[in-house]
């Protein structure tokens, strides 16, 4: 190759540098196969987003305090619009009819997803139990409200005219609060689960106006 110089004087001749040669860059399989693999789970990351969504669905939440062993209301559940739902096994708000009128197993608390585990049709009744119910007036009940598994001590009081088969005044009787209720009256019935044999005598005492209703452990 020559060059012309400025003067005209002619040209010299000059090296001609070699061409650049790019050296191809080689793929290292450990990298091909760490793309393979980022690909792979951002695909299924995005099938899961997709599933989350198709498993929407309408199920029952807890909308104010249930008490163990109170009956369920449709008025203490709310519908709800839940993801992904059915991991957590909660009751669709379908099966409303299912729920209302059985008792809470366990406390329930506002803003939790029912579940059929938390609900009960068994009666809150131990082994050689029975249920009675008294009924009482306001005065006669030791706390303003009674819930579902509060222990109590039903006493007897004095007879003026004891007999031989009356209980003597200061038996004692222990008992689990079922349920209570106050009719239009203002008085108080009270469902108590009772040790089978100790009912014929509490019945009695009862029928006479002889019992006392006293508060031991609250739920």
């Amino acid at each position: 190759m020559s060059l012309a110089t400025r003067n005209g004087t002619g040209s010299v001749d000059a090296p001609v540098n070699p061409p650049t040669v790019v050296r191809q860059r080689r793929v290292r399989p450990g990298l091909l196969g760490l793309a393979v693999l980022l690909i792979a789970l951002g695909g299924l990351g995005s099938a899961f987003a997709v599933t989350s969504v198709r498993a929407t669905g309408s199920y029952l939440a807890v909308a104010r305090p249930v008490e163990v062993g109170r009956e369920i209301s449709a008025a203490d559940l709310v519908t709800v619009q839940v993801a992904g739902g059915q991991g957590l096994r909660p009751v669709p708000a379908g099966r409303l009819d299912e729920v209302v009128g059985k008792r809470a197993a366990v406390a329930l608390l506002p803003g939790t997803l029912l579940t059929l585990g938390q609900v009960t049709d068994d009666p809150l009744l131990g082994p050689g139990q029975q249920q009675i119910a008294l009924g009482l007036e306001t005065a006669q009940v030791p706390a303003r409200e009674l819930h579902p598994g509060d222990k109590v001590l039903l006493v007897s009081t004095p007879d003026d005219n004891a007999d031989g088969g009356a209980a003597a005044a200061g038996t004692r009787f222990a008992a689990t609060v079922i349920d209570m209720v106050s009719p239009a009256n203002d008085d108080k019935v009270l469902y108590l689960a009772l040790l089978t044999r100790d009912v014929p005598a509490v019945v009695a005492l009862a029928a006479q106006e002889r019992l006392a209703v006293v508060l031991t452990e609250a739920a």
